[in-house]
């Protein structure tokens, strides 16, 4: 089939209509794509709850005391990132339960503290090595939300300790998230909440497990 002059110039005006009508939405598609992340830190969604130690072990108290008895001891610690939300991170928080099963499996106990007492027995691990398992926990420079966490499985996520976490992402029909850590012996912490402080440059997945960045008994 012979395309005539006419035609050819058709074809050429058609599709420049096209890509005038792209030009002309792109501003707001790439707005949306492009829209910038928040300042708020991860800190300030710790210490928002005001309750304290309570019975409630799927919140954050013991994180949060740790935290802070870190930065009242170490004021210059590498876990005042948590402070500064204009730093991009992405950080796994356990939760109240994780910690009391933590310290139960340290003290090889069945019974489960209150979180009371499993603050004062973590913090009795020491300051350094308290504020080693925290930056464990903190993965810097990037904000991965829940979308990009089941696209990562088999990563390696370099924390800001140096070492690294692999992503286990699992489930056949509902995909799950793990994260397997240094201990070998233990059940791989499980993602139970994703997207805490979403929309900001700090974003956090809570996790029921205490990450281990080594190997315990």
């Amino acid at each position: 089939m012979r395309i005539t002059r006419a035609g050819r110039r058709a074809a050429a005006v058609a599709t420049a209509a096209i890509v005038a009508s792209a030009l002309s939405t792109a501003p707001a598609a790439a707005h949306t794509k492009t829209k910038p992340l928040g300042t708020k830190s991860l800190a300030a969604v710790l210490t928002a709850d005001k309750s304290g130690f309570d019975r409630n072990g799927h919140d954050y108290d013991i994180l949060a005391a740790a935290v802070q008895a870190v930065l009242k001891a170490k004021p210059a610690s590498p876990v005042k990132v948590l402070t500064d939300g204009r730093t991009a991170l992405t950080a796994f928080l356990p939760n109240d339960r994780a910690f009391q099963l933590l310290v139960a499996d340290i003290k090889h106990s069945r019974r489960l503290p209150g979180e009371k007492a499993a603050f004062t027995a973590v913090a009795g691990l020491g300051i350094d090595t308290v504020e080693t398992v925290l930056l464990y926990h903190v993965v810097p420079g990037a904000t991965v939300d829940r979308r990009a966490a089941l696209k990562s499985d088999g990563a390696k996520l370099k924390t800001a300790t140096g070492a690294s976490v692999k992503v286990d992402v699992y489930g056949r029909w509902h995909k799950r998230v793990a994260l397997i850590d240094a201990d070998r012996s233990d059940r791989n912490p499980r993602v139970n909440r994703f997207d805490i402080n979403k929309g900001n440059k700090q974003i956090a997945h809570g996790i029921d497990r205490v990450l281990r960045p080594i190997d315990l008994p």
